[in-house]
Formats: structure tokens, C-alpha cells, sequence
């Protein structure tokens, strides 16, 4: 396991226990990060983290935890115009399917697409 596979593996641990047992899609995450970023190496993307360029996945999935109710079933990091953006797909109570867009520089949440999304407020 390389370094940036245990960076982002242990960040993961912190979405509570609930969404993890329910969300098999977490382990795709080091697939989707590997292959969403392209030609940019695992290293690079994990230096911009590092020296804090790019905000790291677990302050993400807390915003989210404390803002809205589901759990997780997808995680893709994907480069736009050469800045870095979050995308997480949530499931909600109601079995809707509410994906949210955030900056990756900055962490702002920038676009909410799905149905009932309301019901997902906390």
C-alpha cells in the first residue's frame, strides 16, 4: 500500500461507523481518485494536500456529516481546468441519490444535484 493509499484510507475511518458498514462504494475510492485525476500522479495530487493547495477528503466528509444526512456511496476527485474538484455521492433516508460538487482548493461546496434534498438537511 503506498503512501497516499494510507493517507487517504485512514481520513476514510471518520465517516461514522454506519455509512461505512453501508457504503461499499468507499472502497472504491482509491480507483476512482487513481484514474479521476489522469495523467497526474498519486504523488502529486497527495503533495498538494500536504502542503495544503488541495483540502483533504476528511474535512469534506465532515462538512457533509455535520450538514446532511446519508451515506456515502461515491467519491471521485477529478481535475477541471486544472483545479481540483470533490465529488460525493450520497444516499439519503429515502433512498434518493444526491451528489455534491465542492472546490477543492478551498472546500466550498459549489453544486447540489438530486431529488428531496431537503429531507437530507440536518
Amino acid at each position: 500500500m503506498s503512501k497516499l493509499q494510507r493517507h487517504l484510507i485512514m481520513p476514510l475511518r471518520s465517516v461514522p461507523r454506519r455509512a461505512r458498514r453501508n457504503a461499499t462504494g468507499l472502497a472504491l475510492v482509491l480507483l476512482l481518485v487513481g484514474s479521476a485525476v489522469g495523467d497526474q500522479p498519486w504523488e502529486s495530487l497527495h503533495g498538494e494536500v500536504r502542503r495544503g493547495e488541495v483540502v483533504p477528503l476528511d474535512t469534506i466528509l465532515d462538512w457533509l456529516e455535520a450538514h446532511y444526512i446519508g451515506d456515502v456511496l461515491e467519491v471521485e476527485v477529478e481535475r477541471e481546468g486544472g483545479y481540483v474538484e470533490y465529488e460525493i455521492k450520497l444516499l439519503g433516508p429515502q433512498g434518493q441519490v444526491v451528489e455534491f460538487e465542492f472546490d477543492g482548493q478551498n472546500g466550498q461546496l459549489m453544486s447540489i444535484e438530486g431529488v428531496r434534498i431537503n429531507d437530507m438537511r440536518r
